[in-house]
């Protein structure tokens, strides 16, 4: 399918797999070394709250269905890795542009993690947009790439790992709501879970 500028939509469901120079762990790689780099401009203190998860008072369901969606995640990592980017087609371009902005949220609710004391729930920078910026611009970034390499089923595969991880983000909501109290409420009730709910 053409789009502008006369460039076209290259997408299949299945891509032909092969490791190669121009394959999705370019982007994959681009994305972890400037996540690393964040965290290591971060203070420890930083990094154990982003890291640090207490599973323990997790529903049996939520610990199943963020497992699940972790099978589904590693699947689309695969996918990125030995899939070869569909450079110069029209969703090359636009999974660009998609990852960078993913990238530059995930760098921003990192810093305003950084920035905020940890007795007070995180509210500024995307924090004000979302009470989990930080995946919604990981969802960002891998659809993004997903699109660059031009595979429906690392996209699908990426949504399902999304939509089935959600229930972390419930968990976790659930522990600040215990750990902040009424503080976290108002902010509950203030900003939507993602963008628009």
């Amino acid at each position: 399918m053409k789009g502008g500028l006369g460039l076209t939509i290259e997408m299949e469901l299945v891509p032909t797999l092969s490791f190669d120079l121009y394959n999705g762990w370019v982007l994959f790689a681009f994305f972890l070394v400037n996540h690393a780099m964040i965290f290591l401009l971060s203070s420890r203190k930083t990094v154990s709250r982003l890291t640090d998860f207490d599973f323990s008072k997790w529903e049996t369901r939520q610990r199943i269905s963020f497992t699940i969606g972790k099978m589904f995640s590693l699947i689309c990592i695969v996918l990125i890795l030995f899939t070869p980017l569909r450079i110069g087609s029209l969703n090359f371009w636009i999974g660009l542009v998609l990852l960078f902005l993913g990238i530059a949220g995930l760098d921003a609710a990192v810093i305003a993690f950084n920035r905020t004391p940890t007795d007070t729930p995180i509210t500024s920078g995307p924090y004000r947009f979302s009470r989990h910026p930080q995946q919604v611009a990981l969802f960002t970034i891998f659809a993004g790439i997903s699109l660059a390499i031009g595979s429906w089923i690392a996209l699908g595969a990426h949504i399902i790992a999304r939509l089935l991880n959600s229930a972390c983000d419930r968990a976790e909501e659930q522990a600040c709501l215990e750990y902040y109290g009424e503080p976290y409420q108002e902010y509950l009730d203030r900003t939507p879970r993602y963008l628009l709910y």
